[in-house]
């Protein structure tokens, strides 16, 4: 479904999941009754934990759109607040939010790249991979979609001439995730394990306006 779905860029063919959802529907239904709690047995390593955690909050994400009518945007804090709080959504044999399942479930996990790989259908989100995350290389796609999203200039700009460092909105809602604590500076040395070309670290640190478009195909 993603390789049929998803393009080079990310974006999603949501028309065409809407007109035949039933792999989406099928995996949608097999998360709500499979998972590390239900049926620990299939998820023995920590990285198959990662793994489906991962897959299950972008599947639940992407279902979500196409079952709310395909949305334009999550344009105000009540569109927000609909589809990720108050929606509710069923992972292995729990029943939750997307916005429960995040904050309570997936960052819990203590790795702070899922925050490059998590995908709620959204232009400023990162980029959907065409691919599923396994447990046999969850680690090798985070540090890749670290790398990706650190070096994208959709995701971070700088602005030599005022010494600014514009970093996506995601970098702000869990610094803490990232560092540790709330010191926003600190981001730059982050910033710096996966950059190509390190940010100087006396730089300024401003944020990128998030984009709640919905992240659909032209």
């Amino acid at each position: 479904m993603l390789e049929r779905a998803v393009d080079a860029e990310g974006r999603i063919d949501f028309d065409a999941i809407a007109a035949a959802p039933g792999d989406l529907d099928a995996f949608v239904a097999w998360i709500g009754r499979h998972g590390p709690g239900t049926t620990a047995q299939d998820f023995a390593s920590p990285a198959a934990v990662l793994a489906y955690h991962l897959n299950a909050y972008n599947a639940l994400a992407m279902a979500g759109v196409v079952d709310e009518g395909i949305p334009g945007g999550f344009d105000s804090v009540f569109k927000r607040a609909a589809f990720f709080t108050f929606r509710k959504i069923t992972v292995d044999g729990r029943r939750t939010s997307l916005h429960a399942y995040e904050n309570e479930v997936i960052r819990k996990l203590g790795d702070p790249r899922v925050h490059f790989a998590l995908n709620c259908m959204a232009r400023a989100c990162p980029r959907l991979a065409r691919e599923p995350f396994t447990a046999a290389h969850v680690d090798a796609q985070l540090d890749a979609a670290a790398r990706e999203f650190l070096n994208s200039p959709r995701h971070i700009r700088l602005d030599a001439a005022k010494r600014e460092l514009w970093l996506s909105e995601i970098l702000d809602f869990y610094t803490e995730d990232f560092v540790g604590s709330d010191d926003r500076h600190q981001l730059i040395a982050y910033v710096n394990r996966y950059r190509d070309e390190p940010v100087p670290a006396d730089f300024e640190v401003r944020f990128i306006p998030y984009d709640w478009t919905v992240n659909r195909q032209p």
